[in-house]
């Protein structure tokens, strides 16, 4: 039905655009037609196939909408062939709401009350303009409830407004005024001056409404939020007035003049706040729209951050007063041992600190250390660079934004229910360096600290795109199904938290799975589930190989077939470039199995679970900065990293305040999106530019640095 439609506004082909419905509306995920029905979807990315969800999404509702429009018009005895066929044909929310606007129920409305008093006659006579004495006219309105003719007139024009308001075509043309020159003009609330001080840039500000970047109108909303700042979008009133007026004036008699007098109250009574509101809604949605853009790119590069895979970890929440929580967790990620070192003020036990640690690392064969960043953390740092080691050990700094809030959630009392939250968090930020990705699931992603006004945005919009996010870097990396976590299944294509509590319980029940196959024997685990999930989980050192890969097993017997056509078994073939690039892929296209899909598998036979993301960096900060204090301005410090917006980036510099790369200052050339020069996690060198004290901001520069 929607196909065509979809197809022209995304320039997609409709052929394809139908296909990609058709497998959306059998219950198929966006990550499972982008892997597995390439031949079907003309291999479309997951960007294309969500823009087809998002776009049907938004027609099936438009849809319904209509449906209540012209059952609650019906019900009025107001629904006519013209307005039916009007609605039926609309495809714009904005005009189906100008359509339903006059029929649409109101409180008690001036020209509503004006109708009551028997003035609607009146009111069509002025606005017929014609050369009738209004005078003369409107005395035989006079009576109880209208007291002269001043008052008979004034609720004529009343309604007339109101019919100024509800004309679709008027509103259009204010419309389109607006969308050509509104301004968006914000102004200190003069009683909140000094709570306003950090919105000081937006005390007295306009802008081109179109002009105005998403970050800006986000800050100056939220500011209106406060109560800090009284912000208007409006146009010129004499332009909008005349263009009404030359829709409807048809001469210079003396109704003109009472029309005219109700033009310019539509206009600035209902009209303009109408309109204003909605323009208000679109801005606020464009800004929402960039802002969510940027919060699930950098959410994507966070999730997708290379992990340092299987190892014995030691993990320290440093702390100076409370001490720094320590865990040692084994190759899987589970707790070995927890405890707490005062090696920092006020306590000073630095020496038995370092004594501790030597001890845990000899005994429990420790591989890495992973410090959080925050409070002490560079003195941490310090403090296990100077440890007396029978081994090399890397240690590495690690974000541990949303650490605490995974701590004291439900799925870390799930996980460690005799275990404080103290502990907790020392787990979340040696695990978040094992693998980021299973980690960084469990916390809600706007505690993570990336993207822009992300508490400012649609909440519900934010949550399904972020969520879509997870699913996709999910299901791009593939997951352990034998060790991942009921929260990590719970975002695989085609699972959901029933059916990923049910594997868990299946796993506990039975011990590991020993093939894809076995997923069919977890409780719910149906057909359509095992199609849109097994291709996307891993059993590492099975018995058949092709599951620890992402060829799907609906394409098991096809491998087999390669295989045999080059004179092999399929586990000789796994790995083995040269026999795989002897088979002729020509002769195993088939209808559902063509080119796409067989390189697909040529890939993955290549190189079998191999996990995208690359390996874990260590970086060393310059060990001379511990505090804002030490920076000087022009010194070059290595830094990582740690967020990206519209408007810059901003660097770990290995102190408690981070700095700030405004966009001008990322290339020696211009930069029109800071995500085009630079990505989360990024080891560079920068400048420091100013240092200021008072606020506890730090300007850097990568210009006229080599990276």
């Amino acid at each position: 039905m929607f196909s065509e439609r979809i197809a022209n506004a995304l320039h997609l082909d409709k052929k394809r655009v139908k296909a990609v419905i058709e497998l959306l509306e059998e219950g198929s995920t966006i990550p499972f037609i982008a892997r597995y029905r390439k031949e079907m979807s003309g291999s479309m990315d997951e960007v294309k196939i969500a823009d087809i969800a998002e776009h049907l999404k938004k027609l099936n509702e438009l849809v319904a909408r209509k449906e209540y429009i012209l059952k609650a018009i019906k019900e009025q005895g107001k629904l006519h062939p013209k307005l039916e066929k009007q609605i039926v044909q609309c495809w714009d929310p904005t005009l189906l709401e100008d359509l339903y606007l006059p029929y649409k129920k109101k409180r008690q409305t001036r020209g509503e009350m004006a109708k009551k008093k028997g003035l609607e006659s009146l009111a069509k006579l002025i606005f017929a303009q014609d050369n009738t004495s209004l005078q003369k006219a409107s005395k035989t309105y006079i009576n109880k409830e209208v007291a002269n003719t001043e008052e008979a007139l004034a609720g004529a024009r009343d309604i007339i407004a109101e019919w100024v308001n509800e004309d679709g075509q008027i509103r259009d043309k204010v419309r389109k005024l607006f969308s050509k020159e509104a301004e968006i003009q914000s102004k200190k609330v003069k009683s909140k001056e000094e709570e306003a001080k950090i919105y000081k840039d937006y005390f007295d500000f306009n802008q081109a409404l179109d002009k105005c970047p998403s970050h800006r109108l986000l800050a100056i909303r939220r500011a209106e939020k406060l109560g800090l700042l009284r912000v208007s979008i409006d146009i010129d009133a004499e332009r909008a007035q005349h263009s009404i007026e030359t829709k409807i004036i048809k001469n210079q008699s003396e109704s003109a003049k009472q029309v005219q007098l109700a033009i310019a109250d539509a206009y600035k009574r209902l009209l303009k706040p109408s309109i204003e509101t909605e323009f208000k809604n679109i801005s606020k949605d464009k800004a929402d729209e960039v802002a969510m853009e940027v919060f699930a790119r950098n959410l994507r590069q966070l999730l997708l951050a290379a992990p340092l895979g299987g190892k014995v970890v030691l993990g320290l929440d440093p702390g100076f007063r409370t001490g720094c929580k320590l865990v040692v967790l084994d190759n899987t990620g589970s707790l070995l041992f927890n405890s707490t070192i005062y090696p920092h003020p006020p306590q000073n036990k630095s020496s038995e600190a370092k004594h501790k640690l030597a001890q845990l690392i000899e005994k429990y064969k420790v591989e890495a250390i992973a410090i959080g960043n925050g409070t002490a953390g560079r003195e941490t740092m310090q403090l296990c660079k100077n440890i007396d080691l029978p081994y090399p050990l890397d240690i590495y700094f690690v974000n541990e934004s949303g650490a605490s809030i995974y701590s004291a959630s439900k799925i870390a009392r799930e996980e460690f229910p005799h275990q404080d939250i103290t502990v907790r968090g020392a787990v979340s930020i040696a695990r978040r360096l094992m693998d980021p990705l299973a980690e960084l699931v469990k916390i809600d992603p706007k505690s993570i600290g990336v993207g822009q006004y992300q508490h400012d945005v649609n909440q519900n919009r934010l949550k399904e795109n972020l969520d879509q996010v997870v699913s996709s870097c999910v299901n791009a990396v593939g997951i352990n199904l034998n060790t991942a976590s009921e929260h990590l299944l719970s975002y695989v294509s085609g699972l959901n938290t029933t059916l990923a509590k049910n594997i868990v319980g299946y796993r506990n029940e039975n011990g590991v799975f020993k093939s894809r196959s076995e997923l069919n024997k977890v409780k719910r685990l149906g057909k359509k589930a095992f199609e849109q999930s097994a291709g996307f989980l891993r059993i590492k050192q099975n018995k058949n190989p092709l599951d620890n890969t992402g060829v799907h097993p609906e394409r098991y017997k096809l491998v087999k077939e390669m295989a045999s056509s080059v004179n092999c078994k399929v586990p000789d073939l796994i790995g083995n470039a040269p026999k795989i690039d002897e088979i002729k892929l020509s002769t195993f296209i088939s209808v559902d199995a063509g080119l796409p899909t067989l390189k697909d598998i040529q890939k993955e036979l290549k190189r079998p679970g191999l996990d995208p993301r690359g390996e874990a960096k260590q970086i060393d900060f310059n060990d001379k900065i511990k505090s804002i204090e030490d920076l000087e301005i022009g010194m070059i410090l290595p830094g990582v990293i740690n967020n990206i917006t519209k408007f810059g980036a901003f660097v770990d510099i290995g102190i408690k305040k981070g700095g700030m790369i405004h966009i001008s200052q990322l290339a020696n050339k211009f930069v029109k999106d800071p995500a085009d020069v630079v990505h989360l996690e990024q080891h560079v060198q920068v400048k420091v530019l100013e240092v200021d004290l008072d606020r506890g901001r730090i300007q850097l520069s990568m210009k006229d640095i080599n990276q």
